[in-house]
């Protein structure tokens, strides 16, 4: 075809869907990889483990769980530590699993509510939350902030003062 001495080529766009055994390729060579699922000990691992599984892209798995693709690419790559409730409960849904059985240690404390865990604790140990504080060599304003929910308390954190103590409730 000619237009004014331009020469013009129709223009033809594709675009091809994986094919249920590409995407079960895909997911046998994770899984060969990264073994079965109860070898997946992280987050990250068992996310990957099951969207795999399920023969899904990461944009795929993250607009089936109404959540952004960003964020479910750090989640599944462990960019992040804290994994908020709401946004595994979709993705439990998703891959049709207890949400508990997503979670490592400390983001199931998150989960379990870290406020309410922690004002258990303190109480149980019937220490008043300056007691508390000073006993564990954390900041008042920190626990305060911690007790009332203001502040998701770090993994660091919750390793070095609560993590052996939670076994106390």
């Amino acid at each position: 075809m000619s237009r004014g001495g331009t020469l013009f080529a129709p223009l033809c766009l594709h675009s091809f869907r994986l094919s249920p055994a590409c995407r079960l390729s895909e997911a046998r060579k994770l899984h060969h990889l990264g073994g079965s699922y109860a070898q997946a000990v992280t987050v990250p691992e068992r996310l990957r483990w099951l969207r795999h599984s399920q023969g899904l892209l990461q944009k795929e798995a993250a607009a089936q769980a109404g959540i952004p693709l960003p964020r479910y690419i750090d989640m599944e790559t462990g960019a992040c530590t804290h994994y908020p409730a709401a946004v595994m409960d979709k993705l439990a849904a998703l891959y049709q699993v207890p949400v508990k059985e997503l979670l490592d240690e400390y983001n199931l404390f998150l989960y379990k509510g870290q406020a309410r865990q922690i004002i258990a604790l303190r109480e149980k140990l019937g220490l008043s939350r300056t007691a508390f504080a000073r006993q564990f060599g954390i900041s008042e304003r920190s626990l305060r902030a911690w007790e009332s929910g203001e502040k998701v308390i770090s993994k660091g954190c919750w390793e070095r003062y609560f993590q052996r103590l939670m076994g106390i409730l």
